[in-house]
């Protein structure tokens, strides 16, 4: 079996189809079914039920999911550990917050270029509930996120920051000059982030324990929708402190004084604990506790 026969393997698990693993690898579909053929061949059983345009992972599939995604882990980190000093090179797949992505990392990842010109840094957004698995399955080798403070057995926090969160408005909406609490917010028109956001969460879980029955005019999970519908008049949105700087310097949100519960978040970098920190791993760490701790 080869690197690239499990590679493709766990792309069909991750689309749930042949043909869209086939479309993400740049690969031709029939390129993408002889791999798996061999696979199965040399393993003498099949990895998947085709039933139709549905396929499922038989037995034996399920059980080869976890040894290749270690297979794969493997290889990335000898590309990495094992390579020419002065040239480190491969891929270093980072979690992010979409706030932190935006806000902080690129001028992060500016910095980490010049010392590592040769390394790939794949960025994807994440979820609070998916970090622990993708990190434990070498999915992810490090997170940088945005949120309460994570606590998970599996888990080492390597450095943490205090964040703050705001409620913003336009400048022109009736609320602007005073100071709010929970119960300013019955009845106003709410500007939320997802379902998946803790941030969401936090505020909704408060205004009910406070007897305040949230209205919610807009959810989404992009900050910049939700600050564009604020800037509009249409309500109060409870985003980032971060994620608003630009907005107001330029005159376009106003933070409201808020008087009620404190809202704790912390940016964090987070990796799974039996994770070998090589040198590129490392050396973006130094780089994103450096620009937090001079901030």
């Amino acid at each position: 079996m080869t690197i690239t026969q499990l590679n493709t393997f766990l792309e069909i698990v991750k689309q749930e189809s042949f043909s869209a693993a086939a479309n993400s690898l740049g690969y031709a579909q029939s390129t993408v079914t002889m791999q798996i053929k061999q696979l199965e061949d040399e393993l003498g059983c099949p990895l998947f039920e085709r039933l139709g345009k549905t396929i499922t992972l038989t037995s034996a599939g399920e059980r080869l999911v976890s040894y290749a995604e270690r297979i794969l882990q493997l290889e990335r980190e000898i590309h990495l550990e094992v390579s020419d000093e002065e040239n480190t090179s491969g891929v270093l797949k980072l979690g992010v917050s979409e706030t932190l992505c935006i806000s902080r990392l690129p001028k992060v990842l500016m910095e980490y270029k010049k010392s590592f010109p040769q390394m790939e840094i794949r960025i994807q957004f994440i979820n609070h509930e998916d970090i622990a698995a993708k990190l434990a399955s070498g999915e992810l080798d490090l997170v940088y996120t945005l949120n309460p403070l994570i606590e998970d057995e599996s888990l080492i926090v390597i450095f943490k920051k205090k964040e703050t969160l705001g409620f913003y408005v336009s400048p022109d909406f009736s609320m602007v000059k005073s100071r709010i609490s929970e119960a300013n917010l019955d009845g106003v028109p709410l500007l939320l982030t997802g379902h998946d956001c803790n941030f969401r969460h936090m505020l909704v879980a408060d205004l009910l324990e406070c007897g305040v029955a949230p209205q919610i005019e807009v959810e989404t999970s992009s900050k910049e929708v939700l600050k564009q519908f604020a800037k509009n008049g249409h309500g109060i949105t409870f985003i980032p402190d971060m994620a608003a700087e630009k907005e107001v310097s330029e005159g376009a949100l106003k933070r409201l004084t808020w008087k009620g519960k404190e809202f704790r978040i912390y940016s964090q970098l987070i990796v799974h604990k039996d994770k070998h920190l090589n040198k590129a791993i490392s050396g973006l760490i130094q780089l994103i506790k450096t620009d937090g701790v001079n901030e």
